[in-house]
């Protein structure tokens, strides 16, 4: 599981951000052929409060903590809100609860807010799907402004794992469910501070984490900028447990690093999956294409994702025609997204590497997945996160909102990586601790684009 720092930021493995941020948090999106999928509902006169907009995503959120690679699913009608007559009777039980709380309590003043805020919380925490969860309209107005690029926290990429050291979608830290750095995002406080990849948070400000869910941890972590946070972290392969204090600040991530390498090879780095992330991607694509490169490589390696509108766009870049992904929903329906007309890079004279790792997840996934398939690319690297599904994000009037897992997503070959992920075609084992100027899986995807490492500048 991963989630932005974000330990400040949004879904399993991504930033975590706060307002408009991509590690603390997610953005609403904000163009690019993107537009939010609007829910109307009648508000029931004893009811939950009707859903207004729902968001589908599917990532590691930057901050939030889980991956999600989000898309607009589009406009549509939810059925009428409340308790259907053929569930009358399995509501009892709930509905005499919540009057006999109101009616009857009597150590204060009863909130039915938050009373109802925390039924809407059990419900979606008894799916115990990771992925999935209820928002209180702070949360809720924060996570979405993680996808952004901007937050304020510590700036570093989370994800959790099990005791083992395997990435886990375990939502309730503890013994098997370790809160792990995935990697600080370059220039922030929590790489300054020292904070590396594959750290494990077990404290922060003195506090163990242990019991708490991830978002909770995360919320932890996250905070204002100027104040300071201490995190107690284990290394690997050190006995005792350091403490690492941290100056939160406003983290801007760059989601698109271009580099030219010799030998007439295009690089690309694509850090995040916003709207903006997937127009800046093009320009940068058609200016290699304009200059007459006909090698480009695609790096995804540690991007938790984003929305699915920005999946296809980035695919489509390379992919004329077909399709992109299917998305499989809860009664085992399946639709395709094709590929959108105008990228930059479709013809097959262009060769593409693709570079992915473990913290390549979900929206990179999507992307990854689609060019394996067509044969449009060459995977190197590591096997890749494993994230096949949608959330949609809903906010509830006056309650937040949530976030719900709503479908499964496939590669174009119909293949779900759930838990999985995708096998590279050419597989690069990473030193645990490379050297400042040592990149094996680049040095590779320059090999099979038939360069030489030292074509590789990495200063450029």
């Amino acid at each position: 599981m991963r989630s932005t720092d974000p330990a400040d930021a949004p879904s399993n493995v991504a930033p975590v951000a706060p307002e408009p941020a991509a590690t603390a948090g997610i953005a609403s999106p904000d163009g690019y052929d993107v537009e939010p999928a609007l829910v109307r509902a009648k508000r029931p006169s004893r009811r939950f409060p009707a859903a207004a907009v729902a968001l589908a995503l599917v990532a590691v959120l930057a901050g939030s903590a889980l991956f999600m690679a989000g898309f607009s699913l589009g406009r549509r009608d939810l059925s009428q809100p409340g308790t259907p007559a053929s569930d009358d009777k399995a509501f009892e039980p709930f509905w005499n609860t919540y009057d006999t709380i109101v009616g009857r309590y009597a150590g204060g003043p009863v909130d039915k807010t938050k009373v109802i805020e925390g039924a809407i919380k059990g419900m979606i925490a008894a799916l115990d799907d990771p992925y999935s969860s209820y928002l209180t309209p702070e949360e809720f107005q924060s996570t979405l402004q993680g996808i952004s690029g901007q937050f304020e926290g510590i700036g570093a990429e989370i994800g959790t794992e099990n005791a083992t050291g395997d990435t886990s979608d375990c939502a309730t830290l503890g013994t098997d469910c370790k809160l792990v750095v995935i990697s600080p995002i370059d220039g922030s406080p929590a790489q300054k501070a020292g904070l590396k990849a594959g750290d494990i948070v077990v404290s922060v400000d003195g506090s163990s984490l242990d019991g708490l869910t991830v978002d909770a941890a995360r919320d932890k972590i996250r905070g204002k900028k100027g104040t300071s946070v201490v995190l107690g972290v284990q290394r690997k392969g050190d006995s005792a447990a350091l403490r690492i204090s941290i100056t939160r600040d406003v983290i801007i991530q760059k989601e698109v690093v271009t580099k030219d390498l010799a030998g007439g090879i295009g690089y690309v780095r694509l850090t995040g999956f916003s709207d903006n992330s997937a127009a800046e991607l093009h320009k940068a694509v058609a200016g290699d294409v304009a200059a007459g490169r006909t090698k480009l490589i695609l790096d995804l390696r540690g991007n938790p994702g984003g929305f699915v509108t920005a999946a296809r766009a980035v695919a489509s870049e390379f992919i004329g025609r077909g399709t992109i992904f299917w998305q499989q929903d809860s009664k085992g329906n399946k639709t395709a997204t094709d590929a959108q007309p105008g990228g930059a890079a479709t013809d097959p004279k262009i060769k593409v590497v693709v570079l992915i790792d473990k913290g390549s997840a979900s929206a990179s996934e999507i992307v990854a997945g689609a060019l394996q398939d067509s044969k449009r690319a060459t995977l190197v690297g590591e096997t890749s996160f494993g994230k096949g599904t949608v959330q949609e994000w809903t906010t509830l009037e006056g309650a937040g909102g949530f976030r719900l897992t709503i479908a499964k997503w496939l590669t174009p070959n119909q293949r779900w990586i759930h838990h999985v992920g995708l096998e590279p075609d050419v597989k690069v084992a990473v030193p645990a601790n490379p050297k400042p100027d040592e990149d094996p899986a680049l040095d590779k995807a320059v090999q099979v684009l038939g360069g030489t490492t030292s074509a590789v500048d990495r200063a450029a």
